[in-house]
């Protein structure tokens, strides 16, 4: 018995199927993320406004007389009052803050990167009986208060001599930014590769050659972005230095700030105020400016593996 073929449908009959149209398609889909990114941007601009609009508000106030502040503090200042920062920088002692803000800064945080990159980097790669326990003592670390360690803190750091010293006060900074350095360079160290470390090991390298030499430079976006990390908090830190640094002659920005709030009474200089506040902005801005590359790097780095 013969079978006949259907013939094949003509090619006008045919409908193609990537022209037809489903509801809530792509059209749909592509429109909800238009409105999504401008919402999102929106906000973002927004954002960036309350953000930037007082810190230049403050950089015109520093360059303005009392007088102009006070009557029009939205205008820009007629020329710029550069004995406003002169003032501030001599008379009101910024210079003596400044320098000791640099060295004790300085000082702890070398030391916070030297030690907590030492201790996260034994924490990620060797297993010993207590690895976990202290690793989760850092953590623990961060999740201590400050507040009540201050009057012990007090006591320990007057018996050994170190109170209204600069080498005291940065121990306690080390101190204080040591376990979010292990936490955060522990993660950081984990996600390196180990072949790198086991052909170095093979060569004949040490370990501290191997940490020094292989290791560290590997890990150097998660340095700088700890680093600025620790930085902007060493840089504005007011209540450690306040409790155990009382000396007029080793005083810190934060410490200058309230000196030379309190020390106008009513003489009212404000704009020697807002110099001094800018010049204390400054150093923390100019940081995040220049390493803000490193700083997405060395956050994102440990994401993925």
């Amino acid at each position: 018995m013969k079978t006949t073929d259907t013939p094949p449908a003509p090619a006008a009959d045919r409908v193609p199927v990537s022209k037809v149209t489903v509801p809530g398609g792509k059209k749909e889909k592509g429109s909800e993320g238009q409105v999504l990114n401008v919402f999102s941007h929106g906000v973002l601009i927004i954002w960036a406004i309350l953000v930037v609009m007082p810190l230049l508000w403050a950089v015109m106030a520093s360059f303005k007389t009392d007088d102009s502040i006070l009557s029009t503090p939205w205008a820009l200042p007629d020329k710029l009052h550069f004995d406003n920062w002169s003032r501030a920088w001599s008379q009101a002692h910024m210079s003596d803050y400044f320098f000791n803000t640099i060295i004790v800064v300085g000082c702890s945080l070398v030391g916070t990167l030297l030690l907590g990159s030492m201790a996260a980097y034994v924490l990620a790669r060797f297993d010993f009986p207590g690895n976990r326990f202290l690793y989760f003592l850092f953590i623990g670390g961060m999740s201590f208060p400050i507040i009540l360690a201050l009057v012990p803190l007090f006591f320990v750091m007057n018996n050994m001599g170190l109170l209204n010293t600069r080498h005291g006060l940065i121990l306690v900074y080390i101190a204080y930014s040591l376990p979010f350095t292990v936490f955060f360079l522990t993660s950081f160290f984990r996600t390196l590769p180990t072949s790198v470390a086991e052909a170095a090991m093979l060569d004949g390298a040490s370990h501290t050659r191997t940490f020094f030499q292989v290791m560290l430079p590997m890990a150097k976006p998660g340095l700088i972005s700890v680093g600025i990390f620790n930085f902007l908090g060493q840089w504005n830190q007011y209540m450690l230095p306040t409790v155990l640094n009382t000396d007029p002659k080793y005083r810190v920005l934060s410490q200058g700030l309230v000196e030379l709030a309190n020390s106008q009474g009513y003489k009212g200089d404000w704009s020697g105020l807002f110099a001094g506040l800018v010049m204390a902005m400054l150093p923390v801005l100019a940081a995040y400016i220049i390493f803000q590359r490193q700083v997405v790097a060395g956050l994102t780095a440990g994401a993925v593996k």
